[in-house]
């Protein structure tokens, strides 16, 4: 996948809000193809450093070839729910982190990652190809109560509990292998399609989520940019769906509100334990971006700052 056919949502607004000192430590913890990247290394100086994550190995090979001769920048491979082990020697002195989430758009647009409901290839959906299990594997040996559960918690489908016995029923008969088989089933078992959206969009989103454990990564990468991040340092979380807002929000807000003490304690506001405060409001692509780019269309973007001791 060229570089040139890959547009991170909200680009400029991104990094505008991340980088605060030119000659900082960041850490891209979705490099994805390095859009984000690019333009931090474009903001640092000669001392500034950059490290970029990410689960998907061609991500990985990429970015070691795409900034070969950058000196201020390295990858790591794995998920950024284990970030601190890439910036093990910065725990708190991190300047800024970057989340943008989901699936990038090189791993929906290629057929053979098996993300796409739109294109057939076989049946997938993991970001990390070299372990776990497959969205084949889990679809053809879950049973249908879990089927059910994952696609109304992680796809928010009201039809679920159909569709995954439309699934178990046919599985009998043969195996999914195939990302378009499993679509047409899909499909088949939804009795109210929505203008303008794939009768399998939420399914789909359903397994990745789940097959990725996406959201218990976001949990643990929330809680481990506190111990990284230096006072004046800032998170930035570009979201996709809402319940990864939900998370980012709620996260953003408890640290923001610190711990809840039993009413009536005689504790004044300034003396209670708080680590984050929220910068501005919640920032969405405009209509010239989502005119370009119909993926930034749901996008999300939260931008919170480390507190220093004295407030924390």
């Amino acid at each position: 996948m060229s570089q040139d056919l890959h547009r991170s949502v909200l680009l400029r607004e991104a990094v505008d809000a991340l980088v605060t000192d030119p000659g900082g430590f960041y850490i891209d913890g979705t490099f994805g193809r390095g859009g984000h990247s690019a333009a931090i290394l474009e903001r640092l100086d000669e001392s500034g450093r950059l490290v970029g994550v990410d689960k998907d190995p061609e991500a990985v090979a990429f970015a070691r070839e795409r900034f070969a001769g950058d000196a201020r920048f390295s990858i790591w491979h794995g998920s950024f729910a284990d970030m601190d082990q890439a910036a093990a020697d910065r725990v708190g002195q991190v300047t800024g982190i970057l989340l943008d989430l989901g699936v990038s758009s090189p791993q929906l647009d290629q057929a053979e990652r098996g993300f796409s409901f739109m294109q057939d290839g076989p049946l997938d959906m993991r970001m990390d190809t070299s372990r776990g299990m497959s969205a084949a594997d889990w679809v053809n040996s879950e049973d249908e109560a879990e089927l059910a559960r994952v696609f109304k918690e992680y796809g928010e489908e009201r039809f679920a509990r159909r569709m995954a016995g439309a699934i178990v029923r046919r599985r009998v008969e043969k195996p999914f292998a195939r990302t378009l088989d499993l679509a047409e089933v899909v499909k088949a078992a939804n009795p109210a399609w929505e203008k303008g959206k794939h009768p399998a969009t939420r399914v789909f989103q359903a397994i990745r989520i789940h097959i990725n454990g996406e959201l218990e990564d976001l949990r643990q990468a929330l809680e481990k940019s506190l111990q990284l991040l230096a006072p004046g340092g800032r998170l930035v979380v570009i979201s996709f769906h809402s319940l990864e807002d939900r998370m980012v929000k709620r996260f953003i807000r408890e640290k923001e509100r610190g711990p809840q003490l039993p009413r009536g304690l005689p504790v004044m506001d300034s003396e209670i334990a708080k680590s984050l405060r929220s910068v501005g409001k919640a920032v969405k692509a405009d209509a010239g971006e989502v005119d370009e780019n119909l993926r930034s269309r749901s996008a999300v973007m939260r931008i919170a700052e480390k507190l220093g001791e004295a407030q924390s």
